[in-house]
């Protein structure tokens, strides 16, 4: 058996891992481990630690990288020590990380530098803020690479990595989206105590480029919720600095009922309820990756998803206040021109498993090379 690390630090990267777990979990060749880290492990975020447990994974092992600090390198600091300890102990032949976070950047220089292969989810592809150097520092930092689509393959190439070590399998979250195991919508309402008929989606994060901004583009957020009509699924934002003040403005929108917030949602209830939502709002990747599959109406506020792959007709916003309030007064009447996704079909799970079944991945050299264009 071969074992297979995936790392986990939140509840979006481990949205795009669950399917690749499941479909190792119960195969004779692999014996899959899942290191839960990050905002899994904090209360004020929902403690997801009890999602990851809920799916019933052999392998399920925690450690804390949380800091009291506010700044993200110590973080990582503290994630390369975990991970390093796990590693030592248990022996991988392969690291499984994904995105842009401190945790998969953590999970690439220990896997490099202990010479164990490190496979990265979803490299290859741009965004406007500090998560495009993560992503692509960590892309440099792995031997394997599972992309989206043919476009992050060609970045990723243009980056000197070797064609054969890239592997297009689409985007793994598409697996559950259209997958018959999701909660109907009056389920999930009941699950969440949602009594308002019709809603939209918020989901506000972070930029930690911006972190000087934030308060003052938090607060407008908020505000132009509070003038609108409609109601709102509210979700925390994500970890990252800034959060914080995100969160302060968030106590606003506290006891007037068109408002349910909620610190972290189950991925399949989170999609039934994005899929039958009137639009999101935001600057979630949700609003990039999900709402477009489903055909939803979206507002993407700011820099964060800048230069992300836009395959749908997305109404983009500044902070403005009065830019929000006049993209929400359009959402009654917006209608989306439908365009070809290109995150794959829903097959992710079955290419990455054929990927690992072949013994060319496991010939790959542990020593990368770049290759000249």
């Amino acid at each position: 058996m071969k074992k297979i690390l995936f790392l986990t630090g939140t509840r979006a990267d481990f949205g795009k891992i669950k399917s690749l777990i499941q479909i190792l979990e119960n195969h004779q060749d692999f014996e899959p481990f899942v290191l839960v880290t990050g905002m899994h492990l904090q209360k004020e975020y929902g403690y997801t630690l009890i999602e990851v447990e809920r799916c019933g994974f052999s392998n399920i092992h925690t450690f804390e990288n949380h800091t009291h600090e506010t700044t993200m390198d110590l973080t990582l600091a503290k994630t390369i020590e975990g991970v390093s300890t796990f590693v030592k102990d248990t022996n991988p032949d392969m690291i499984v990380i994904h995105g842009d976070r401190v945790e998969a950047l953590a999970g690439a220089i220990v896997g490099s530098l202990n010479n164990i292969l490190v496979a990265h989810i979803e490299g290859g592809e741009i965004s406007g803020t500090i998560d495009e150097l993560m992503r692509h520092a960590t892309s440099k930092m792995s031997h394997i690479h599972f992309v989206s689509n043919e476009l992050a393959k060609k970045r990723l190439v243009q980056m000197g990595e070797l064609k054969e070590s890239i592997f297009v399998i689409g985007s793994p979250d598409v697996d559950i989206m259209f997958s018959n195991t999701l909660p109907d919508l009056e389920e999930a309402k009941h699950y969440y105590e949602i009594r308002f008929p019709e809603y939209a989606v918020a989901m506000f994060h972070p930029v930690t480029t911006e972190v000087k901004e934030m308060q003052h583009y938090a607060a407008n957020f908020v505000d132009a919720l509070l003038q609108d009509t409609h109601n709102y699924i509210v979700v925390y934002p994500n970890n990252d600095l800034g959060s914080k003040i995100i969160l302060e403005e968030y106590q606003r929108l506290k006891g007037n009922p068109r408002f349910r917030i909620f610190p972290s949602l189950r991925f399949e209830y989170f999609l039934t309820l994005l899929k039958k939502a009137q639009f999101i709002i935001g600057n979630s990747s949700a609003g990039i990756r999900e709402a477009p599959y489903y055909g939803l109406p979206i507002i993407n506020i700011g820099t964060r998803q800048q230069n992300r792959a836009l395959h749908a007709d997305i109404v983009n916003t500044t902070y403005k206040q009065e830019a929000i309030t006049k993209a929400l007064a359009e959402m009654d009447t917006h209608k989306v021109k439908r365009t070809k996704a290109d995150f794959g079909q829903g097959k992710s799970a079955e290419l990455f498993l054929e990927s690992l079944e072949k013994n060319d991945i496991w010939k790959l050299n542990h020593q990368k090379q770049f290759r000249d264009i």
